[in-house]
């Protein structure tokens, strides 16, 4: 389209390669010295590229994307502190192992160092958070170069760990097309045939060596307690259906953070154990149920209660399964780090395993103890009427239809979603930021998600999580992205009421809890959302039914208790299941 300019020839190449190495979504803020970039990328037929006005919220929105595509996206802006804007999402993606490709327009060298406006030091602007960092040459560099350029920067998006990477574009002006008389032949097509990166570069497979299988195996095999755990690592069906598998050949129940996929899904749930937060923070019941062996899968649980539990028993083998070459230990419990694919070892355990477990009294001990737990916590949460978020998810649990998304914020809603989630077969696929496990960004990142969702998605955030991105609103308005958002209000941060600094008097309210008296209703019909606030779980789930099959965002805002009232009533709940674990009683 632009060949006849050589700026404008080699960002085609570029974008051109981009596409034909999996890149779909580009999401593009405003700004003079990304003008070839944002160009280009909005006229490229098949990749759609998404208008975002402040780069913080684009950069998470493009973070979302990826999360629910699995596919790397490209975010674009200007030169100056709008870079500096996409830093905390390009955290979140190193840490979450998220591919996202970083796409600065700067000044060129001329300009910079001698006090030029927007101009400020951009190599290597993001240091180790990045997994690559270039400087792109100028576009007489050529296509095949800027090709190049491109694929290396996807497949190194791309290559486990997944994670950032970032390109750095010197523009000269002007930086809209020249007319420049060229009867070259077309650098973004002539390269390559149609469709066809430059360079290809397969995913290596990851498996384990057939001594370490059969190590694993028969640790496995001769040892009847033991657990399985999965951490937030994102299965896809088939994997979980391998772990699930795998469990049920050993005999070993399945302690699953909702995060794992591996708690809801048409795979066998049937050994999972949805209340194990509650069982763990018994402290009789977590001394009791040693285990001999721990086989777990990707990062730590989200549950505090788990990682004691498992720095409680470094007696027992601890196999750690790093599908993508992280270190997952920060308990400093692990006894193996296995680097593989867990559905190739799943597979490969169970050749080497007998069909069935000689002994399941220590799994029926755990599907005991869970069942109840499960019922003592559910009889109490039929009885409140009090507008509890824990019991938002227990709620959401009868009320979200099969294929649902489920996007959760850090802070309280993660834990209560790991606490109060039961298992089950319809399929809900879980997302949240457990990266660097932050606040910011979270609606951005949700919508963003929702945006190439072709199914309801349902966000639940704190209301700091929600006032903190309030600007991530405007992709309702201005891309007509649909989902159902609940704010749960407790006016502040209600997680450190569950932490010492809860008794840190005079102070704890002012600098750590830090009440803000929003009325949010205002800022979210700005942004052409609904709004509803509900006043009881009658009202709640008609609200909630009625926005998941609207045509438009909902936000309903759940007034909940006080921060002190949810601390006395969470401290009740994992009571009532203690004290189901002493007597039988439910």
């Amino acid at each position: 389209m632009y060949q006849s300019d050589p700026v404008y020839a080699a960002v085609e190449a570029f974008v051109d390669e981009l596409q034909r190495t999996g890149v779909q979504h580009g999401c593009v803020c405003p700004g003079a010295r990304s003008t070839p970039l944002a160009l280009v990328l909005a006229a490229r037929p098949g990749l759609r590229a998404w208008s975002h006005i402040d780069e913080r919220s684009a950069a998470f929105f493009a973070l979302g994307i990826a999360k629910a595509t699995r596919r790397p996206v490209a975010i674009v802006c200007t030169s100056g502190t709008a870079a500096a804007n996409f830093l905390p999402a390009v955290i979140e993606a190193a840490y979450a192992h998220v591919p996202l490709l970083v796409l600065t327009a700067d000044r060129p060298a001329e300009l910079r160092d001698c006090g030029a406006p927007q101009t400020i030091d951009q190599l290597k602007l993001y240091g180790s958070q990045v997994k690559w960092f270039a400087e792109a040459a100028g576009g007489e560099a050529g296509a095949r170069y800027f090709r190049a350029l491109a694929g290396r920067a996807v497949a190194a998006a791309c290559t486990l760990p997944q994670g950032p990477v970032h390109i750095n574009f010197p523009f000269r002006e002007p930086l809209v097309p020249q007319a420049w008389a060229c009867d070259t032949a077309t650098p973004a097509t002539a390269a390559t045939p149609p469709g066809r990166p430059q360079t290809r570069m397969p995913q290596p497979e990851l498996h384990a060596a057939p001594e370490t299988v059969a190590g694993i195996a028969q640790a496995l095999a001769g040892t009847a307690r033991g657990l399985i755990a999965c951490g937030p690592f994102d299965a896809d069906e088939a994997t979980a259906t391998a772990i699930a598998g795998l469990a049920r050949q050993l005999g070993y129940p399945i302690l699953a953070d909702p995060l794992s996929q591996l708690r809801s899904g048409a795979h066998d749930t049937g050994l999972v154990v949805p209340t194990y937060d509650a069982l763990l923070r018994d402290a009789a019941f977590a001394a009791q149920m040693a285990p001999e062996v721990v086989l777990r899968f990707g990062p730590m649980p989200t549950s505090k209660a788990f990682s004691q539990y498992a720095q409680r028993h470094l007696g027992a083998r601890q196999i750690v399964v790093d599908p993508i070459g992280v270190w997952y230990d920060p308990a400093l419990s692990a006894t193996d780090i296995v680097r593989t694919d867990p559905q190739a070892l799943c597979r490969a355990l169970g050749r080497c395993l007998p069909a069935a477990p000689r002994d399941r009294s220590w799994c029926a001990s755990w599907l005991e103890a869970n069942r109840r737990a499960a019922a003592a916590i559910a009889a109490q949460l039929s009885t409140m009427a009090e507008l509890f978020e824990g019991k938002v998810f227990s709620e959401l649990a009868a009320l979200m239809p099969d294929g649902a998304w489920l996007y959760t914020g850090s802070s309280m809603p993660v834990r209560d979603l790991e606490s109060f989630w039961p298992s089950g077969r319809r399929r809900v696929r879980f997302f949240g930021n457990r990266g660097a496990n932050g606040i910011d960004g979270f609606v951005s990142s949700a919508l963003g998600a929702a945006a190439v969702g072709d199914t309801p998605v349902v966000i639940v955030t704190g209301d700091l999580g929600f006032y903190h991105d309030l600007n991530g609103l405007l992709a309702v308005k201005r891309h007509g992205v649909r989902a159902t958002i609940i704010v749960l209000n407790n006016d502040g941060g209600g997680i450190f009421s569950f932490l010492p600094q809860a008794e840190c008097d005079p102070g704890f309210e002012e600098f750590f809890a830090t009440p803000h008296g929003l009325d949010f209703r205002g800022a979210v019909e700005m942004y052409g959302a609904a709004f509803v606030r509900v006043e009881s779980w009658e009202h709640f789930r008609a609200a909630a039914a009625a926005a998941i099959g609207a045509p438009r965002t909902t936000v309903i805002e759940v007034p909940a208790v006080s921060r002190a009232r949810n601390v006395v009533l969470h401290r009740q709940l994992w009571a009532a299941a203690s004290r189901a674990l002493a007597t039988g009683a439910h």
